[in-house]
């Protein structure tokens, strides 16, 4: 007859160590709060979002409005006796109020922006998932097309274009647009190459399932962190391009309050009042830093390696 111990029940200290561990969004919120420069970019960011929806409200003077009675008047840290309190960043060569114009700028600049990425967004993903899952043809076709686009200069063809159509705000969208999806395209080709050959699409694939299912639950769900990351990027590579397009004189056309537009008409008067340049110069430097960091930040917390 041989003695049994009775062993103590493991099951309730089980229990309570998984319910102890964070669930996947507890860590991936734990991650983005630990994240300076997710948290910094996209508070900056959000921060420039509202001041965009809300220039109507916030912004003290018309933008358009021009008194040549108070032109070049200087900032308020200038010491100087014109420097106002009523115009705390000045006003421009035509009088008119720079923080104003500043503040609805910001709309011009944000809109482009979200608008060329969205379409270049759309075009890119669609080809570059087309020729990582396909392959054979399709792959060699779509190759052939981002190499022909990666042979053009962005910036001089966009300027051919807009000369040759038109300047309008929508034009710069759209050329801008046509014009920049090729980041998308390369990086999703090669993600869906990578996640095409899983376990989990070849049991989709053998149980019946249908291509457009394939791509829209199984392929799609697991690049869209690298899809949102291009997207950062290529959004403040359009605000870029349409900051250079206007300086150039072929971007937004006058007297929208667009900050490449701003910089282009101060330029001429940057040696005595250089704030004409510098304050849009600033803002457009602080968005593009705000828009990388975000799309930085983004990446280091949906990495694979920082997700346990």
């Amino acid at each position: 007859m041989s003695d049994t111990t009775a062993k103590p029940d493991q099951s309730p200290v089980i229990a309570e160590r998984i319910i102890d561990e964070p669930s996947p969004g507890e860590r991936a919120r734990k991650r983005m709060f630990s994240h300076a420069g997710f948290m910094f970019g996209m508070f900056v960011l959000l921060t420039i979002i509202a001041i965009a929806f809300l220039a109507p409200l916030i912004a003290p003077h018309d933008p358009l409005d021009q008194q040549l009675a108070r032109k070049l008047i200087p900032p308020v840290w200038h010491d100087h006796a014109k420097a106002t309190w009523v115009h705390p960043l000045g006003t421009d060569q035509f009088g008119r109020d720079y923080l104003s114009r500043l503040i609805h700028g910001s709309q011009i600049s944000l809109l482009i922006g979200f608008a060329a990425m969205l379409i270049s967004g759309v075009i890119g993903t669609a080809i570059g998932v087309a020729a990582g899952y396909f392959g054979g043809r399709v792959d060699m076709v779509v190759n052939f097309i981002i190499t022909t686009r990666l042979s053009l200069p962005v910036v001089l063809v966009a300027l051919a274009v807009v000369s040759l159509v038109g300047n309008s705000l929508t034009i710069v969208i759209w050329v801008l647009g046509l014009l920049i999806w090729d980041r998308f395209a390369v990086v999703m080709r090669s993600t869906t190459q990578q996640v095409r050959n899983l376990d989990y699409v070849a049991a989709a694939q053998a149980i019946g399932c249908s291509t457009t299912r394939i791509i829209f639950t199984e392929i799609m769900p697991n690049i869209v962190n690298n899809l949102i990351v291009v997207a950062t990027i290529e959004m403040a590579h359009a605000i870029i391009l349409e900051a250079a397009l206007s300086f150039l004189g072929l971007g937004v056309q006058p007297p929208a309050p667009s900050w490449g537009l701003m910089i282009a008409e101060g330029k001429n008067h940057m040696l005595f009042d250089p704030w004409l340049v510098g304050i849009p110069g600033t803002a457009l430097f602080i968005l593009i830093l705000s828009i990388n960091l975000l799309g930085d930040g983004i990446r280091d917390v949906t990495a694979p390696e920082n997700r346990n």
